[in-house]
């Protein structure tokens, strides 16, 4: 009978795994009584094994089937508990990423099949951190918690891509120090940050905050780790252990982005928050490797109308020439926690200035919205081949909670683009590549109700003039959505049944001619004139926009075709 108890208890994870695969595994055991194991087995074979004995957290564990074939992963689910499981082969995983072999009911990815924006392949997500081409293919680090789709003991998750666009999933790169990992309690972990390419070498210098939260006297220092494979990162080291003093700061401290200033010496930007209001702090370090030796240089910014608004994950980049140019202006982009606008109810905002940067000063000519619809937010850029790219977190914490689950994404990357005294953001050219095929370019026009399909879709607008009025409403089971051009401006109208006096999403006095609008299970971004507004909004819940219409201003329009679009996993 005991047997028979056991048998009904064992699980199996199978896979054919390539010579030389690296497994990743995170266990718990399900008691006190006993540990949390895992057999591996080759074509019948037992070939090795891992214990874990925690039984609040699961716990990393790795093994190497040094030959390939049908492997099986196998455990008992009476003492032992799965998170994720996947493998790699360290030769290939650049080219061809990790394949999951198991996610549990608690991380699994967002049932959205037909999405293309960037999520992860199991667990939470929120800030992209260390965005930027490496060995010559654009990467994509962010913060990631691998056990639940909700907010906790921060890693970074890790993805390589061509276009920016089709992605792979890499392992887990960076992980908390092991006392953080011990719980899920939300004590802290490895934070926002940046990374940067070794000087003649294929790999990488990371920079991150490390938080603990009962930590005295700092709740958030700096870090530095190194990569050369791209795959793992060496032992962090501390760099900044200490915010600046006399400046009256809180103990905020965090989300360092390093760049090359024009001067030639590293600079590594910070956000933090004095009883004036947010700030930017200015660090640089003569080292060429930027390693140690980093120095406060100065608070670059200080941000004092939107209440007390912590600043986060600071950028600073060269938009329209080198960095040791003279005449290069520079982007000094930066997230607002906890700011307001009052006039239209918007939460945690992020501005762009523009100016010139002498490398210990920043001279603002100009200031806008990086979007009005706020859901583009701890937007990270870097400058590719002389052109600057960003992405965002496709949400923002003024409403997301710790407490539910919030599977999520990134947004489509933009680039950023200087004209005159403005910054065009629009989505990168490689969003081209999903078109699927024309749906419509009659019906919308006419102002009859368009099937979107799956709701996967690009809508491409051309005004007969700019500021032409109209109202483009979607139907959609959960909110109230649409886009509406008037003589205020361009707004993202969305709300939930139960809301009322939600915020106007707004880019007043916008006057656009042509807009390109991307649908997707659960977001909506709206691009006008090239990017020179742009608009990002979350929708709740996992159903598609189902039809399109225009409900009102169709003389305004001048054409009106929708795309569908397909993300081609094999890209």
């Amino acid at each position: 009978m005991a047997n028979d108890i056991l048998q009904e208890t064992l699980r199996t994870l199978r896979a054919e795994v390539p010579v030389s695969a690296t497994l990743h595994v995170w266990l718990k055991a399900t008691g006190t009584e006993a540990p949390g194991r895992m057999a591996f087995l080759l074509g019948g074979d037992k070939i090795g094994e891992v214990e874990v004995g925690n039984a609040e957290e699961y716990v990393f564990r790795t093994f190497v089937a040094n030959s390939g074939g049908d492997l099986s992963c196998v455990y008992d689910t009476a003492t032992t508990a799965v998170s994720v499981a996947y493998f790699f082969n360290a030769a290939e995983v650049v080219d061809k990423g990790i394949t999951v072999m198991h996610t549990s009911v608690a991380n699994a990815p967002a049932p959205v099949p037909h999405g293309y924006h960037f999520r992860p392949p199991f667990g939470w997500m929120n800030d992209p951190n260390g965005f930027g081409r490496f060995g010559g293919r654009p990467h994509l680090f962010y913060q990631h918690y691998s056990h639940g789709l909700r907010w906790n003991t921060m890693h970074w998750g890790h993805a390589i891509s061509t276009d920016y666009i089709h992605w792979h999933h890499m392992p887990i790169f960076l992980f908390p120090s092991e006392d953080l990992t011990a719980r899920p309690d939300r004590r802290g972990g490895a934070f926002s940050g940046s990374a940067i390419p070794l000087e003649n070498d294929a790999g990488i210098r990371v920079f991150f905050t490390e938080q603990v939260s009962e930590r005295i006297p700092e709740t958030q220092i700096q870090l530095t780790a190194t990569s050369h494979n791209i795959i793992t990162a060496s032992e962090a080291e501390v760099i900044l252990p200490m915010r600046p003093s006399g400046l009256g700061l809180t103990l905020d401290f965090r989300d360092p982005y390093v760049v090359k200033g024009p001067d030639g010496l590293w600079k590594m930007v910070l956000g933090s928050l004095s009883h004036q209001g947010g700030v930017i702090l200015l660090y640089e370090t003569d080292d060429p490797s930027a390693a140690g030796g980093w120095r406060f240089a100065g608070t670059l910014l200080l941000e004092e109308r939107f209440g007390t608004a912590v600043i986060e994950c600071p950028c600073l980049i060269p938009l329209d020439g080198p960095a040791d140019g003279p005449a290069t202006r520079w982007g000094l982009i930066y997230g607002l926690m906890n700011s307001l606008e009052k006039r239209t109810g918007r939460k945690n905002l992020t501005l762009i200035a523009v100016g010139k940067f002498d490398g210990v000063r920043f001279h603002t000519e100009f200031e806008q919205e990086l979007d009005f619809g706020t859901d583009n937010y701890a937007f990270q850029a870097f400058v590719d081949q002389d052109r600057a790219v960003g992405i965002g977190w496709l949400a923002n914490w003024a409403d997301v909670s710790h407490t539910i689950d919030f599977p999520t994404a990134m947004t489509l990357p933009r680039n950023l683009l200087l004209q005159g005294n403005a910054v065009l953001t629009p989505p990168v050219q490689a969003v081209e590549t999903l078109r699927a095929g024309l749906l419509d370019k009659t019906r919308l026009m006419a102002g009859e109700a368009v099937s979107l399909d799956n709701g996967a879709v690009e809508i491409v607008i051309e005004l007969t003039e700019s500021g032409g009025a109209f109202e483009l409403a979607f139907d959609h089971p959960l909110a109230a959505l649409s886009v509406v051009l008037t003589k205020e401006g361009l707004s993202i109208g969305y709300a939930l049944p139960e809301e009322e006096g939600g915020p106007a999403y707004i880019a007043s006095g916008a006057r656009p001619q042509h807009l390109r609008i991307f649908l997707d299970i659960g977001s909506i971004e709206v691009f006008a004139d090239g990017g020179r507004w742009a608009g990002t909004k979350r929708i709740e819940g996992f159903e598609p926009v189902r039809s399109a219409r225009f409900s009102s201003g169709t003389g305004a329009i001048r054409s009106a075709h929708i795309h569908a679009l397909k993300l081609n996993r094999a890209a």
